[in-house]
């Protein structure tokens, strides 16, 4: 029996939602997560989840924080509401050869080597796409560049953009026989964002668009213009940052709020509500047990919300004063230290380092960080 119009729609309805899905090998492209704080001065993984941002060589730290899309531009009507936001420090003493701030995005070899793209085949095609909004107007190179066997390295450039200015970038990489990603989870393909990198990095002469290996550690990029660098409290944002196979860059895979957590959750997780910085004096949300020996020492297993990556590194925090590895026993107002072991993907074992009255209330909160 032929279907109805109605059921006809459905069916097609169904069918468009399904394809493209889990097609962004990024994760929290739209920067919707951001689970350690909003804002930060310091190097690393400090505010939106799993972008990294490496500074030196500045006369004062740069800033990097998650933001908001302001409403009518384009990257709002397209659906994005957050963006990595990058403010520079009053770098007086201009440009150096070995100063450098750059955003780094890794995705995982077994992602990569299970993507679908045929990596070794110059025919096979993966396509990068982000918007990018600079408050100076100037050219900003930036690569990928792969970690397994010889390391590769493909330079690309945004162009010339126009200051305050969303831009959408599309970049299409091809694949090469040089390239090679182990089928595990460790380090796959770099994304770097390059706002300023020294000539101790660059040379006049590398080729855009291209692969070469990056043994020498000393030609990653073009020259760079020091514009933006050397212009106090200037800004550079990123949203929708998407990598996909194939030569064609498609709709942003938008996913919701939750999704975007969980996936992050697999290279960091904290015990304490979204919204809290992790080492913060509270009782919300704390992990709590009885102590269940005296004499030896009290124990408890810690099971993290999502599998990590790898063995993850766990700080345990005070409810009461917030400092790190000690435990805080609530009935006997003191402090304990922690002792993690049997630490594993899924959870460990912590346990005190000295006894406790039978049936304390010991308390803590918890990160634990799988980062690549």
């Amino acid at each position: 029996m032929a279907l109805n119009q109605v059921g006809l729609e459905r069916l097609n309805t169904a069918t468009t939602k399904k394809i493209g899905t889990n097609k962004n090998l990024v994760i929290n492209g739209a920067m919707l997560v951001a689970q350690r704080a909003t804002s930060s001065t310091s190097n690393g993984h400090q505010t939106v989840d799993r972008y990294n941002m490496n500074s030196s060589g500045h006369d004062e730290a740069p800033t990097q924080a998650q933001a908001d899309v302001v409403a009518g531009t384009t990257p709002y009507t397209s659906g994005f509401r957050k963006s990595l936001k990058i403010t520079n420090g009053n770098q007086t003493s201009g440009a150096g050869a070995a100063d450098r701030l750059r955003i780094i995005y890794i995705i995982e070899a077994q992602d990569i080597a299970n993507s679908g793209w045929n990596y070794t085949d110059s025919n096979s095609k993966i396509t990068l796409s982000f918007w990018i909004k600079s408050s100076v107007a100037q050219n900003f190179y930036f690569r990928a560049t792969t970690s397994d066997g010889t390391s590769q390295n493909f330079p690309m450039e945004t162009g010339s953009l126009t200051a305050d200015t969303w831009t959408k970038i599309t970049k299409t990489i091809p694949g090469n026989s040089n390239l090679a990603f182990n089928n595990d989870s460790g380090i796959g393909l770099y994304i770097i964002f390059a706002l300023f990198r020294g000539t101790d990095n660059t040379d006049s002469g590398v080729a855009l668009n291209t692969w070469a290996a990056t043994s020498s550690g000393t030609t990653l990029y073009p020259d760079n213009t020091s514009t933006w660098w050397t212009t106090n409290d200037s800004t550079w944002e990123l949203t929708g940052l998407q990598l996909e196979v194939g030569s064609v860059a498609t709709d942003f895979e938008h996913r919701s709020f939750g999704e975007e957590l969980t996936l992050c959750e697999r290279y960091f997780e904290k015990s304490y509500n979204y919204s809290t910085v992790p080492g913060t004096a509270t009782d919300t949300g704390l992990v709590m047990w009885l102590a269940n020996r005296n004499p030896g020492l009290p124990h408890t297993t810690l099971r993290y919300k999502t599998q990590k990556r790898a063995n993850p590194t766990v700080t345990i925090f005070n409810t009461n004063t917030a400092d790190s590895n000690t435990l805080r026993d609530k009935d006997a107002a003191a402090d304990l230290t922690p002792q993690i072991t049997r630490l594993g993907e899924s959870g460990c074992t912590i346990h005190t380092n000295s006894s406790v009255a039978l049936g304390n209330f010991i308390a803590y909160h918890y990160t634990a960080v799988a980062e690549l």
